[in-house]
């Protein structure tokens, strides 16, 4: 049971880092790897308006969002607004945010060192409850709730509100979209703004929740938060955060008797090696088998 807790609320990190990454994919159909850069300074941010600042942790993780924001400005500005003209604009842009993220692993690494850092001791209680049978801190219920409140928050702005239509139909069709007067530029802008406020966001939690902030830390979630898109469907918000949630496995459970090497189910019941889904994944599909299109979901 400690294990699935654990699992629980780490997931909760991964979910929100990884739908950064798919709200950008589901729009503008580009995949931003300088999100891992993103994800590394939000922690870097949080620690220092905590630990130089003397800010409050509610107060640091405000400032983390809007620093998240201006980071994701500068991606657009400098490593995908050049290239929106090219042909291979979508391969540019995946190789120009390459070279944007190593730019800004530089940038931290001079600016912070090599060392891993901590926050202050004290900087948030160590209560600590029990439940079923397995140990929860304090931290690890904000941690979870944080988490859930940016996710639903951002799936209900894309859902009901004016920006949330402008960016869908951005996704459906850029073209069609501005001749019927959406500002396609400011929805890619917006898009990634919102998108880097999650992945400074999820970097930050991951420092409070490990106590530990190094220039390396976001190059080992990249690779997590690609494996949770895939299984929730590259381009779904909600399967992207039912996808970090998802129950999975972990160190001390045993796989369960009777199931198929090779298998992973998915909550749906769709197997993975025979489920003939679109690039939304099981997750995402309202049944195998069937495609409803792209775009964010």
């Amino acid at each position: 049971m400690q294990q699935v807790v654990n699992g629980l609320f780490l997931g909760a990190i991964y979910a929100l880092f990884a739908m950064g990454y798919t709200l950008v994919f589901g729009v503008l159909d580009l995949l931003n790897l300088a999100h891992s850069a993103v994800f590394m300074l939000g922690a870097f941010i949080g620690l220092a308006l905590v630990a130089s600042a003397g800010m409050p942790l509610w107060a640091a993780v405000v400032g983390v969002l809007v620093a998240g924001a201006l980071l994701g400005v500068l991606i657009e500005r400098v490593a995908f607004a050049p290239l929106r003209r090219r042909a291979d604009s979508h391969f540019a842009g995946l190789i120009s945010s390459i070279a944007l993220a190593i730019v800004l692993g530089a940038v931290a690494l001079g600016v912070f060192g090599p060392n891993t850092t901590r926050f202050p001791a004290g900087t948030f209680a160590g209560t600590r409850f029990t439940v079923a049978g397995a140990s929860v801190s304090a931290l690890q219920l904000l941690i979870l709730a944080l988490s859930l409140v940016l996710m639903v928050g951002l799936n209900r702005l894309v859902a009901a509100s004016r920006l949330g239509r402008a960016a869908r139909a951005v996704a459906e069709n850029p073209r069609a979209a501005r001749l019927l007067g959406v500002d396609v530029e400011r929805v890619t802008l917006v898009t990634f703004m919102l998108s880097s406020s999650l992945g400074a966001a999820a970097g930050t939690l991951f420092a409070l929740a490990f106590n530990t902030v190094d220039v390396s830390m976001g190059l080992a979630i990249e690779l997590k938060g690609l494996a949770v898109i895939i299984v929730g469907g590259m381009g779904s918000l909600p399967g992207a955060m039912l996808g970090g949630l998802r129950p999975r496995p972990r160190r001390g459970l045993r796989d369960r008797p009777g199931r198929r090497a090779g298998a992973t189910r998915s909550p749906s019941g769709c197997c993975s090696r025979s489920c003939c889904c679109d690039r939304r994944g099981c997750w995402a599909a309202r049944r195998c088998g069937r495609s409803d299109g792209p775009g964010v979901r």
